[in-house]
């Protein structure tokens, strides 16, 4: 089992294009990176498991319900001082802008939220920056994760939203960094490793054992001990960009599960490419859906040939 560990929340996503500011009506979607990359797993036939904390709302009724009717375990608390997260998303030429609202119940994960025996047994442990943001969610995930370093596979989306991080941008790098150090296969957009390289931080200083580079329209690039190789991008019309980083990495992360490679030390060229052109078909086929749910199902994945490819080496 893949366990995520992180926010979930709902998008409001604009049905109009433009500024918030002149968006007329919304609609609602469940979101939140660490559950996008959960729910990507389950349909893509691999079981998954959220570890997160949402209100005693009806948000968090919603939430639930969409979580446990798309196969993913839910291993989320209720809160009942703090409410669900909501995000408001603009769409402007297919492309998502965020604002997110503070004081909300993931960022109040406490470490007795958190059951230390299904992450300990888990396949791989996946995680994101946000949780860093505010306490206790911040301490509660940098303990779980120390505990876990060397047992367990980490998987971490830098993923990061400045917003969160106003006035506080140096203590989000060094967390960053901290995280950077316990992850063992890290993604990232090529605009979040321009920010880090730009503020001084270099990938190169760091020791993973996969390193995945979005590129949008240029596809992907894919690193794995001397190895590094790019992968072109599969060309769409998209509707919605929303969540397709996040489709990439559960397709990523569900390339390695069926190659038989998510604890492996280093990956070859060939078993890379193939791992590549499955993330990049699946995060290309996410955009022409709207909202960040949008990984294609277990029905049409298995007649895909870079799905077989992958599947057929899990049967070996």
């Amino acid at each position: 089992m893949i366990v995520s560990v992180g926010e979930v929340l709902i998008d409001f996503i604009a049905l109009q294009e433009g500024k918030l500011k002149d968006v007329k009506s919304f609609e609602k979607h469940p979101g939140g990176a660490p559950a996008n990359v959960a729910v990507g797993l389950a349909r893509l036939g691999v079981e998954s498991a959220l570890v997160s904390k949402v209100g005693d709302d009806p948000f968090g009724d919603f939430l639930l319900e969409r979580l446990r009717d798309e196969g993913v375990k839910t291993y989320i608390s209720r809160d009942a001082e703090k409410h669900t997260g909501v995000v408001f998303v603009q769409l402007i030429g297919a492309k998502p802008e965020f604002i997110l609202y503070d004081g909300v119940a993931y960022f109040n994960l406490k470490p007795e939220d958190v059951e230390a025996v299904l992450l300990e047994n888990a396949e791989v442990v996946h995680f994101g920056t946000v949780l860093f943001a505010r306490e206790p969610s911040r301490s509660t995930l940098f303990g779980v994760l120390g505990g876990l370093k060397g047992k367990v596979p980490l998987s971490y989306d830098v993923n990061i939203r400045p917003d969160l991080w106003r006035g506080r941008e140096e203590e989000m790098l060094r967390d960053i960094e901290r995280a950077l150090k316990l992850a063992d296969i890290v993604k990232l957009g090529d605009g979040e490793l321009e920010y880090l390289r730009n503020n001084g931080v270099s990938l190169d200083d760091f020791d993973f054992k996969l390193l995945a580079v979005t590129l949008g329209e240029k596809g992907s690039e894919l690193t794995s001990g001397g190895v590094r190789i790019h992968v072109p991008a599969y060309r769409v019309e998209p509707l919605d960009t929303t969540g397709a980083g996040d489709a990439f990495t559960a397709a990523l992360l569900a390339g390695l599960h069926y190659s038989n490679l998510l604890g492996a030390g280093t990956i070859e060229e060939e078993h890379l490419r193939k791992i590549g052109r499955f993330a990049n078909l699946i995060a290309a086929l996410s955009t022409t859906l709207r909202g960040a749910w949008s990984v294609p199902k277990m029905e049409e994945v298995a007649l895909m040939r870079e799905f077989r490819e992958l599947y057929q080496r899990s049967k070996r």
